[in-house]
């Protein structure tokens, strides 16, 4: 995602546009949108990708009913709200010194109230040439000035009634799934209507492009789970506070001996980093893969190696940040991340020892786009600092920062960048008083 604009969404009244980079900070007091806006970009991807009507309050948000999320005041309640995003699409390769041109494309959704739940009840997906739309009056293709126009069929696309018709379809004349040729959406279209869109569907060329490498997004629950003494062997079940992440972690140190070596390796390097731990290790109670099992982590004390204790012993540091890291660190990962105060618990050793992770995993090209909501300000001076004295390859213009200032009932984001030396260009003015008017208090008492 490289922007993402917003329009009559909880506290986001008129429309705001703000800028999305590899590793991206929302920042601001608590009550002013960043939580609701984690779950909007989750919400963005679901409609976009999955084609499926997104589930506001499946955790770790719960943003309530449509009356809770659209914007509302004393005076009016807004009868709908609206979002996009961009992604940017590589048109030519680079050759020698050149560097490679992009296009954008854009997915636009509007959510109504249906059942008293949002619902999307208008899609579009477009670029520079061509655009796909489902709204309420039927379908729209258009592709460089020429445009067609069909009825909706009556038909029920899905059992499942959180399923939409996926925009990819449309472009292409392909099936849905489990369709024969007979019952598929160009079959059940009137033949005048079948040639008006017949053969501009056949020149909409990115549509397919758009999802095709799409994968899905974890999503970070601001508390993970508490450690256990001993742990019992179950289905790791991906969750938002990582209750599944020893269990990963136990099967992959039985039987997936090369990943293991490896998240361990690059566990254990974070882990000093931050001071918290030497090493981590799984000890089984038993002889087979049914037994219970144990975490355990051990800190060096100079030379001598300490005594391993089991991670119920070490605080709550170690446990609540070992599912951010594990899944920072999989090799099966996915590509968008959105953490919610990852800082919880941690000295601010650990948490800037966390800003300088995030630079080294938004910076290796591995797709994978960070979006931290956060109170540390060691963490983001940190990432400040790193990509001033070139740490890692990631360049200034690889962070963004979005600063959400509450203005009476309704919440402006400020997008900041940052310059070459870790400057933040151009501030707010209300960005950080609070830890102005402190000092000032403090050094004028």
């Amino acid at each position: 995602m490289h922007e993402v604009t917003l329009k009559n969404f909880r506290c986001f009244r008129e429309e705001q546009k703000v800028r999305l980079a590899p590793l991206t900070f929302l920042v601001g007091e608590n009550s002013t949108g960043k939580t609701s806006f984690l779950a909007l970009v989750r919400a963005l991807r679901e409609v976009a990708f999955e084609s499926r009507v997104p589930d506001f309050r499946e955790p770790p948000y719960d943003l309530g009913s449509f009356d809770d999320i659209v914007f509302s005041s004393a005076r009016a309640r807004a009868k709908s709200f609206e979002a996009s995003f961009t992604t940017l699409k590589e048109v030519n390769a680079p050759t020698g010194e050149s560097k490679p041109s992009y296009e954008s494309i854009t997915f636009a959704v509007t959510f109504e109230a249906r059942n008293g739940v949002p619902y999307p009840t208008m899609r579009r997906l477009s670029d520079v040439r061509s655009l796909v739309e489902v709204n309420p009056d039927g379908i729209r293709l258009a592709v460089s000035g020429r445009e067609a126009h069909v009825a909706t069929p009556e038909r029920d696309w899905s059992k499942d009634d959180d399923q939409l018709i996926p925009l990819r379809y449309l472009a292409r004349q392909e099936l849905l799934p489990g369709q024969s040729d007979d019952d598929s959406f160009y079959g059940l279209l009137a033949r005048e209507d079948l040639e008006s869109i017949g053969s501009l569907a056949s020149d909409i060329r990115f549509v397919p492009e758009f999802a095709r490498d799409y994968e899905t997004t974890f999503a970070g629950a601001p508390v993970r789970s508490t450690p256990r003494r001993t742990y019992d062997p179950s289905r790791p079940f991906r969750d938002p506070g990582g209750e599944y992440i020893p269990t990963l972690l136990a099967n992959l140190s039985r039987r997936g001996q090369e990943e293991w070596e490896y998240l361990k390796a690059v566990l254990e390097n974070f882990g000093r980093s931050a001071g918290l731990f030497d090493e981590i290790d799984i000890e089984s109670l038993g002889k087979t893969d049914g037994s219970p099992f144990q975490v355990m982590v051990r800190k060096y004390s100079g030379r001598a190696k300490g005594k391993k204790r089991n991670l119920i012993d070490v605080g709550y540091g170690v446990s609540q940040v070992l599912p951010v890291l594990t899944e920072l660190f999989r090799l099966r990962s996915t590509s968008l991340f959105l953490l919610q105060q990852p800082e919880v618990h941690l000295h601010p050793t650990a948490q800037a020892a966390l800003g300088s992770l995030f630079c080294l995993i938004a910076s290796l090209g591995l797709r994978r786009q960070i979006i931290v909501e956060t109170h540390s300000d060691y963490i983001i001076d940190r990432v400040r600092m790193d990509v001033r004295d070139k740490k890692t390859s990631l360049r200034p213009e690889d962070v963004s920062i979005l600063y959400f200032e509450p203005l009476g009932q309704e919440v402006k984001i400020h997008s900041m960048n940052l310059d070459k030396s870790g400057n933040l260009v151009d501030p707010p003015r209300g960005y950080r008083q609070f830890f102005m008017d402190e000092v000032n208090r403090f050094i004028r008492p």
